[in-house]
């Protein structure tokens, strides 16, 4: 047994639809029917135009600074896998660059979420295909290993599984776990369908129920001074 240095076949992704159907929800309402309790972390940030991430992971965890397993992953990812990698949020050398964005574009790729750095960022954040990192440096990468394909990996306490689904938008990114993916869709649906109600209904001028906000600070025991 390898540790360290080895690739494990992805077997399960979550289903196109599912994908589909996240992404039109906004990261924030998924993220509040989880709890709020999980997050890729504030130091993961959009470095593209715009544009919203969603697919399932392909999962890679490298030494920071090297790139050996992610130039893997591009031949071996399949169309609509997010390639995310854990670089150990390095920002000494990059991980990827324009050369290798236009590489997984050209084959279909969802999008790159590198826990680390990237470099040619100007191309990066002219162009609308997703990729998301820690920050940017010109330092290109070294290509050594060691690094493993297909194993779990997390951000800042945030497990990815491979297949999980991998969301991101303006606001940051998020991993819903693969057998979590119906339920949170459901309640994530239901939140935003309530939240344009609520939005539909400032712009009309129309009274929204406040009463919550008395009812929390009595609740908690706030005291009211004359």
């Amino acid at each position: 047994m390898t540790i360290g240095f080895s690739i494990t076949p992805i077997r399960r992704r979550v289903d196109p639809a599912i994908v589909a159907a996240f992404a039109r929800l906004p990261v924030a309402n998924v993220s509040d029917c989880m709890s709020r309790m999980t997050a890729g972390g504030a130091k993961l940030r959009p470095m593209h135009a715009e544009g919203v991430l969603a697919g399932p992971a392909f999962t890679v965890k490298t030494r920071p600074g090297d790139n050996l397993m992610v130039h893997k992953a591009l031949d071996t990812a399949a169309p609509g896998d997010v390639v995310v990698v854990d670089a150990g949020g390095d920002l000494t050398n990059a991980i990827i660059g324009e050369i290798m964005m236009n590489q997984a574009i050209r084959r279909g790729l969802a999008g790159f979420v590198i826990y680390g750095a990237i470099r040619d960022h100007g191309t990066v954040r002219r162009q609308t295909w997703p990729v998301y990192a820690c920050g940017v440096t010109h330092r290109g990468p070294y290509k050594d290993g060691p690094g493993e394909i297909g194993g779990t990996i997390a951000f800042d306490g945030m497990v990815i599984e491979p297949g999980d689904l991998i969301l991101g938008d303006e606001d940051g990114l998020l991993c819903v776990p693969y057998h979590a993916t119906a339920q949170v869709l459901a309640d994530a649906q239901k939140k935003h369908a309530a939240e344009e109600k609520t939005l539909a209904a400032i712009a009309a001028g129309q009274s929204v129920d406040r009463s919550w906000i008395d009812k929390s600070l009595d609740r908690l025991g706030c005291e009211f001074k004359d």
